[in-house]
């Protein structure tokens, strides 16, 4: 990949996680249902971190056409899965389901896993090893935004499911 496809690159990059940002915050403020809400603010402001490392990712590089040396290319580990666990433990405070939400929740499924994939893509592509390990790492945050919107779908279209999946009952014949 050279230079002027790696900014090409990035921008697609500042594109869909502005546009993903934009969707999460929307659907934290139309949501009613508290679960819904934490979730999607949560994303959201991981999805602001990214942005603004790509941005000053693209910014060095559209300059020096190189990994920069200095700027601190690290982005901080998702904590949806902590958040999700928090809201579904208060899920007698979630109200009821919204079908909204399930679309919402279903269309994020899509741009995460959309994300997953452009992210190995551009981390397949590249030969730097720091620039390697950067984009695997917002792969796998993008994958675990994307197994935790699974969850909440699944929460929310069958808790009685997922708490015997999460809670892993079993018979003793006691």
């Amino acid at each position: 990949m050279d230079a002027k496809e790696r900014l090409n690159a990035l921008e697609v990059a500042l594109n869909n996680e502005t546009r993903e940002r934009e969707f999460y915050l929307k659907n934290a403020e139309r949501t009613s249902n508290p679960l819904g809400e934490a979730m999607f603010k949560q994303i959201a402001d991981e999805e602001l971190e990214h942005y603004e490392r790509l941005k000053e990712l693209s910014e060095t590089w559209a300059k020096t056409e190189r990994w920069p040396e200095t700027i601190p290319l690290k982005v901080k580990d998702t904590i949806i899965r902590d958040v999700l666990k928090k809201a579904i433990e208060n899920a007698a405070q979630a109200g009821k389901k919204d079908e909204d939400d399930l679309k919402a929740i279903e269309v994020a499924i899509d741009f995460e896993s959309k994300g997953v994939a452009y992210y190995e893509k551009l981390r397949d592509e590249v030969s730097d090893r720091k620039e390697k390990a950067f984009f695997d790492l917002l792969s796998r945050i993008e994958r675990e935004h994307y197994l935790s919107l699974k969850e909440a779908e699944e929460f929310l279209t069958d808790p009685q499911s997922w708490y015997t999946r999460v809670e892993h009952p079993s018979l003793d014949g006691a």
